[in-house]
């Protein structure tokens, strides 16, 4: 049976999610797991749809650090290539006949002057080379500045450190059915007030045109005053959800996605930060409930939160 069918009539579609119901034109997943959109920009130029500051702030800590070492032997390369082409003559104290060591020297004097160090070994000669390392010495002073600031923005930028099971699923719950997901923080961050909205996303047919179709979905628990320990989002399949009614077929046979964002105040920053994940009916496991994930740990008289068990679950009948 077509899943639009089935389709629980007393649900009603949000018409405000930013996603667009033109199914034909969207391509993929509405949002990647990392909470992206799954978006790529077109028809301007490459480097007018890029911002640099947002790209540095968002890359791996490793990606950035090979960032910047490749820069700065780059451009010591640049301006190791310059003296050499001026003249090595022009550098006092460069030693040795090969090209190898000439360029050597050349390299390394550029590092000195990029970095202002300065050991005094190899110096300029005449009004030319002592230009090329003047300004070498302005860009030095200018990049480190640059790197200082993104080091600073990296590390003092509040993020949630939130992690997202890899599943959702399709579990008892109180007699009945509901989807659950779970969340839980994963650094040493407090978070309060933290606020959870789900949204179904479907791509269906109807009257032979295909379009988007979105559901917010009712939680539980929509908001929570801590979250210190994991937090389970349930959404009751109710007669008013608009999954009530549909099986495990329907899941494995329809175009779905489940889309979470999280919003919560960080402690740390005095802040609100936000997180969104999602799950396409591919990663919904119909009939499982998860484990619990935390416990008492007697000797030391607290609770232990075990991350590694967010995504345990076990296969449970349904009623």
């Amino acid at each position: 049976m077509d899943f639009l069918k089935k389709l629980n009539t007393k649900a009603h579609a949000e018409i405000n999610t930013g996603f667009g119901a033109n199914a034909s034109n969207y391509g993929g997943r509405f949002i990647n797991k990392d909470g992206s959109p799954n978006v790529e920009k077109s028809g301007i130029g490459y480097f007018e749809k890029i911002s640099w500051y947002h790209t540095m702030l968002d890359m791996s800590n490793l990606k950035f650090i090979s960032v910047l070492l490749g820069f700065y032997i780059a451009i010591n390369f640049v301006f190791a290539s310059v003296y050499f082409f001026n003249g090595i003559e022009n550098l006092n104290g460069i030693e040795g006949g090969s090209f190898l060591e000439k360029f050597g020297g050349a390299y390394f004097f550029s590092a000195q002057t990029f970095t202002t160090v300065g050991y005094g070994h190899i110096s300029p000669n005449g009004f030319l080379t002592s230009a090329i390392a003047a300004f070498e010495a302005l860009i030095g002073l200018l990049s480190f500045a640059i790197a200082t600031g993104l080091f600073y923005a990296r590390f003092s930028k509040p993020k949630a450190h939130l992690l997202f099971s890899t599943n959702a699923l399709i579990a008892p719950f109180n007699g009945a059915t509901a989807l659950m997901m779970r969340i839980a923080p994963h650094k040493n961050t407090s978070f309060t007030d933290a606020e959870a909205k789900v949204t179904l996303g479907l791509t269906v047919t109807e009257n032979g045109i295909t379009s988007n179709k979105f559901f917010l979905l009712d939680l539980e628990y929509a908001k929570i005053n801590s979250l210190t320990l994991s937090w389970t989002l349930v959404h009751p399949i109710t007669e008013e959800s608009p999954l009530f009614g549909i099986t495990k077929a329907d899941f494995e046979n329809t175009n779905g996605e489940i889309i979470i964002s999280i919003k919560t105040f960080d402690d740390m920053f005095s802040t609100t930060v936000a997180a969104r994940s999602s799950y396409t009916f591919e990663e919904v496991v119909y009939g499982a409930k998860f484990n619990p994930m935390f416990n008492k740990d007697e000797k030391r008289n607290m609770t232990v939160l075990n991350l590694d068990k967010l995504n345990d679950y076990q296969m449970m009948e349904l009623n």
